[in-house]
């Protein structure tokens, strides 16, 4: 596999493998991930805590399964465990889109695949990009795998915007699943990585909560907070704002993100050289602001203008954390993936938890305040 040249730095083959096929994930994802949640809302007769439900029984079950998935990687390797994870969101996908065939089955087959397919595909995805960077080239390397997936933010929304209002949800499916696919083609060239998992699975729920990990585990919870608002809730929200026209949803998100494709690939450089802390602390301060704005937007013109400003100062948040992250669990050496796990069961019970409360302020004082909760988890980042 050839290897990436960018900003004068070599970045290694395994991470050109890594990227390519998570760049044809990304690149499915971004088919479907703005307009999933509107999806489901119809699904559920336009039942929005129904919505919130999914995910938040979704989430849990992974957290629950995440240990012992550990486990069973073990027994069947980092790179065979990509693989499989490439099929297992493939049937995610195919089993939403089979949805009015036999709701409760395919909705039940959809939630078995979504969760075994995060087990099966984020420890061996964070664990690699781990080992397949160093300190010197890791903001590089992971600010353009987010200005990629920026990029196809700017293409995806307005192609899958189209496509449902012309022709339905089941093309777009037919393409994500076939992108998924392809993604197994460059997994297959993966440099074989040795980790083994060595908690037990009392022992991943003890450090969960040691003292000495408080800080990364409520840094992430309050980053996968924030995330779930950010491509669940908000997408449900331009959808209404728009009074349910799915082109014009896809054209507001993609103007939205094109400002930040630039400034993304500079962050990357940046904050390689630069204090990454300081850089985080004042972009969440900045995005937080964006937040709160979003609880007042009541037009079109101010969703471009609030979602713009958003998304320009989300750069300097999430690629300095996002990095600080790597570096961690570099830093672990054979730890690595088990320190892998307790980041991501955080990210993901933030997740849940942030939902839950949803619920409870849509209920009482509408969808556009669930922005402040979000506001709130940006700040709460700083953290770490």
């Amino acid at each position: 596999m050839f290897k990436l040249d960018y900003l004068n730095s070599h970045l290694s083959s395994g991470y050109s493998s890594l990227y390519t096929g998570r760049t044809l994930q990304l690149a499915g994802y971004s088919l479907i991930g703005l307009f999933l949640p509107i999806y489901l809302l119809i699904a559920f007769g336009q039942k929005i805590e129904q919505v919130f439900y999914f995910f938040i029984v979704s989430d849990i079950l992974y957290i629950f399964f995440l240990p012992w998935g550990a486990q069973l990687l073990n027994k069947i390797g980092l790179r065979r465990s990509l693989r499989i994870s490439v099929f297992l969101f493939s049937g995610f996908y195919i089993s939403l889109m089979l949805l009015e065939t036999n709701f409760s089955v395919f909705l039940s087959l959809a939630l078995m695949t979504v969760v075994l397919g995060r087990v099966f595909f984020w420890l061996p995805f964070h664990t690699d990009l781990a080992r397949f960077t160093d300190v010197t080239n890791r903001g590089k390397a992971i600010g353009l795998l987010s200005a990629t997936y920026i990029f196809l933010g700017v293409v995806m929304p307005i192609i899958s915007g189209f496509i449902i209002s012309r022709y339905g949800y089941n093309l777009v499916f037919i393409l994500v699943v076939t992108l998924y696919l392809c993604s197994f083609v460059p997994f297959l060239t993966l440099p074989s990585t040795h980790e083994k998992f060595s908690w037990s699975y009392l022992e991943t729920i003890r450090q969960f909560f040691a003292k000495k990990n408080r800080k990364l585990v409520l840094s992430n919870m309050a980053n996968g907070a924030e995330n779930d608002i950010a491509v669940i809730i908000w997408p449900i929200f331009i959808w209404q704002m728009f009074k349910g026209d799915f082109f014009a949803v896809g054209i507001i998100s993609s103007l939205i993100i094109l400002v930040a494709i630039v400034l993304q690939l500079f962050v990357g450089n940046y904050i390689d050289i630069h204090d990454k802390r300081k850089m985080m602390h004042w972009g969440s301060l900045l995005y937080a602001a964006g937040w709160f704005a979003k609880v007042f937007v009541f037009t079109p013109w101010q969703i471009f203008i609030v979602g713009t400003y958003h998304n320009f100062t989300g750069i300097f948040k999430d690629t300095p954390f996002e990095t600080l992250n790597y570096e961690l669990l570099a830093d672990k050496g054979h730890f690595v993936d088990e320190f892998t796990i307790i980041k991501e069961m955080a990210i993901w019970l933030g997740k849940a938890l942030i939902l839950l409360l949803s619920i409870f302020v849509v209920v009482n004082f509408g969808l556009n305040w669930t922005f402040a909760l979000a506001a709130l988890a940006s700040l709460l980042i700083n953290l770490f």
